[in-house]
């Protein structure tokens, strides 16, 4: 017998899981979510169910003396028609909060998408694969491993050379995040390295990551979706994908961040709640959208496509959104003290994108990644920063 065939097998249930609102039984085992049951039943396309069904911020947490673990998994990797297939999704192991290893799983299913502006797709079915992790530290620990940002996956149990319990919950302070596919991690490598992953390692806190890729379009089913969920901290970064997607003018703009803003409060009315406006993007701003992919240079690009002498009839750019952003948090804080406001511009600014440009014209490198959750950290959590505090209160991570 092998020494990977003598490990303990354990079936992987929810209370391994954080940073998920969800979960479904599948013929393998479990897939995360992070938009609960109601809220799905209400998404309107592809680029949504698929974007939020990619486990972003979530991770396994558990202890165990074990030195070998081992994290059978089935990811759905996707690759564009025409385009050479991206790396395989990373798994990062931490040990009492330090990364300690990094895996792949090979095989999985495969998801080309044949449409990039429709995200039409074909599913090839594929087998379950093992993300492998050995010569970890000998003696009681506590293990976290972040699942790949941006690879759909399904857990299906854990081996390991030591029995595994579910982490105890750690105490700290629960943010939930909401944003676009930037705060999901587009462009970074690493799912331990996203940017709201890196603010939330420097604030101390547990991270719920709502970010959806080209999906932050002020949806009342997410809003909804916040609402319900248990949370010490809450940052909405709004903006990016109206305009890229060219969904609003100005005149339903603005209504609909108040009554997002209105439902997020009927379940948290006293929780800080930072209304965050989007970062730096030459492309957008001060051209509208839609926004359209461009191959003409031979690598993936985006470009802008509306006109912005549209602007006077209510087509939005980045420049507008930061405006009426920046005035609806001036018009409701009165009445609303835990409101608070952050110029997107601060967390990547003008400097940032000449130290680190955006490769494709709209994402961050992983140096940006970085460089946004350094600032995000440093200006939120920090002593007079609207999510100040150390003060441990029970969430749901």
């Amino acid at each position: 017998m092998s020494a990977e065939q003598k490990l303990i097998t354990t079936r992987v249930t929810e209370d391994f899981l954080r940073g998920h609102l969800d979960v479904e039984a599948t013929a393998h085992g479990m897939l995360p979510h992070r938009l609960p049951a109601r809220a799905r039943r209400q998404i309107p396309d592809d680029q949504l169910a698929v974007a939020e069904t990619q486990p972003s911020g979530v991770r396994l947490a558990f202890r165990t003396s074990a030195t070998t673990v081992c994290l059978d998994t089935l990811p759905t990797k996707r690759v564009y028609r025409g385009f050479p297939a991206p790396p395989d999704g990373v798994y990062d192991l931490l040990v009492d909060g330090r990364l300690t290893a990094r895996a792949t799983v090979d095989g999985g299913n495969l998801r080309t998408v044949t449409d990039m502006r429709t995200q039409t797709a074909e599913l090839t079915p594929g087998a379950v694969g093992t993300a492998r992790f050995t010569g970890l530290p000998v003696g009681e620990k506590d293990i976290e491993i972040w699942l790949p940002h941006a690879e759909i996956t399904e857990v299906v149990a854990l081996r390991s050379d030591a029995p595994v319990e579910p982490a105890p919950r750690t105490g700290r302070r629960v943010w939930l995040h909401h944003g676009s596919s930037i705060s999901q991690g587009s462009n970074a490598v690493f799912p331990s390295t996203i940017w709201p992953a890196l603010a939330a390692s420097a604030g101390g806190v547990e991270l719920i990551n709502l970010g959806f890729s080209g999906s932050a379009l002020v949806d009342p089913f997410v809003a909804r979706a916040i609402r319900d969920t248990r949370a010490d901290l809450i940052s909405l970064k709004l903006g990016i994908n109206v305009v890229n997607g060219d969904t609003m003018r100005l005149r339903a703009f603005a209504p609909a961040v108040h009554g997002f803003l209105d439902t997020v409060r009927e379940g948290h009315p006293a929780t800080p709640l930072l209304l965050v406006s989007p970062v730096l993007c030459p492309t957008h701003e001060n051209t509208p959208g839609p926004l359209m992919p461009d191959l003409s240079g031979g690598t993936l690009k985006f470009r802008a496509t509306g006109d912005p002498a549209e602007t006077a009839a209510g087509r939005l750019t980045l420049t507008i959104v930061r405006d009426v952003l920046a005035d609806i948090v001036e018009q409701r804080a009165a009445e609303d003290p835990h409101l608070h406001y952050l110029d997107g511009l601060d967390l990547y600014g003008q400097s940032d994108h000449d130290e680190f440009p955006l490769p494709d014209g709209i994402h961050p490198s992983p140096e940006g990644h970085r460089r946004i959750g350094e600032n995000f950290a440093r200006l939120v959590f920090a002593d007079s920063g609207p999510f100040a505090g150390t003060a441990d209160r029970p969430g749901r991570p």
